[in-house]
């Protein structure tokens, strides 16, 4: 029996980056640029999107989805890891870290879904051009991105209710800089097996499906490509998924490393593990615009035309 108050604690403490305490304002300085970045680019990303009838098409759209996505996953955690290092608040409600789990978990779930969607969007561009706008209308591109957020929010809410039954006596001191599912519940004296089991076997089953089926997306454009007589038309069709390519790669490799870090790499220090994971939240969400910005010439034309209406007033 456990004592009712370790059931649904006030707080915890987030350690920050255990053995780099005294470096913890210069960490703090590239997390904050990286911030800065993450959130103007994706605001203009936005709002480009929002206002030019030119990028209301299907790619665009998942592109703004992703973007308010990663708004969502860097605001989540950057905020808070600048206040652990640069102001030393490291207390966080229980609440608040069932929260930040939460969204920390879901834009993981919705970022992964949104990029096979557009793997999808450019299998219909490229094995059936004719066919594009009556298969991807605007009534479908709805029902995809409702059936996205649906089942990422299905996907992660059971976390939410495995850490709310788990009591916290023995510890509430987090070796962290955010709240993630299975290193709170690490800190429960109770049995976690369940949330272990359902903590990495179905958010992972639901991304790997996910990276299957974008696998399989891109062997048919590939195949469908390769067909193409003209080497121009060749260019032309794999430019197209040049910046989305990049995205998956910035997006995956990185995912995949952390956890086989965190499974096999028993060798590698901590601090050296925790400010990967950080990194990890943070860069993405500024280099995806950035990307997208450098390798699509739609986008680059209307930010050129955006910035240069402005100097003209």
């Amino acid at each position: 029996m456990y004592n009712l108050s370790c059931y649904n604690p006030s707080s915890f403490i987030l350690v920050g980056i255990p053995g780099l305490e005294k470096y913890h304002i210069w960490i703090g300085i590239p997390f904050c640029v990286i911030y800065i970045v993450a959130t103007v680019g994706n605001c203009i990303l936005l709002y480009l999107v929002a206002v030019e009838q030119s990028l209301h098409e299907p790619m665009f759209l998942f592109l703004s989805m992703l973007a308010s996505t990663d708004l969502i996953l860097s605001t989540t955690t950057v905020p808070k890891l600048l206040g652990n290092l640069w102001f030393g608040s490291q207390e966080i409600t229980f609440f608040g870290c069932l929260t930040q789990m939460f969204f920390l978990h879901f834009s993981f779930v919705v970022d992964s879904a949104i990029l096979l969607a557009m793997a999808f969007d450019r299998y219909v561009a490229i094995c059936f051009p004719l066919r594009y706008s009556s298969i991807l209308t605007p009534q479908v591109i709805i029902k995809l991105m409702v059936s996205i957020v649906t089942r990422s929010f299905w996907v992660i809410l059971p976390d939410v209710f495995l850490l709310k039954r788990l009591p916290f006596c023995s510890t509430r001191i987090i070796p962290h800089t955010y709240c993630e599912h299975i290193g709170v519940a690490r800190l429960s004296s109770a049995d976690i097996s369940i949330n272990i089991w359902y903590g990495f076997s179905v958010p992972l089953m639901t991304v790997i499906s996910d990276v299957i089926l974008i696998t399989v997306s891109y062997l048919f454009i590939l195949r469908a490509v390769f067909q193409l007589s003209s080497q121009g038309a060749r260019q032309k069709a794999l430019s197209t998924c040049g910046s989305h390519v990049c995205v998956i790669l910035m997006f995956y490799t990185p995912a995949f490393f952390s956890i086989l870090a965190h499974r096999f790499g028993h060798g590698v220090p901590r601090n050296v593990l925790i400010l990967f994971a950080n990194f990890y939240v943070a860069i993405p969400p500024a280099l995806n615009p950035v990307v997208y910005g450098v390798k699509t010439k739609q986008i680059q034309d209307k930010f050129i035309h955006l910035f240069s209406l402005k100097k003209t007033q």
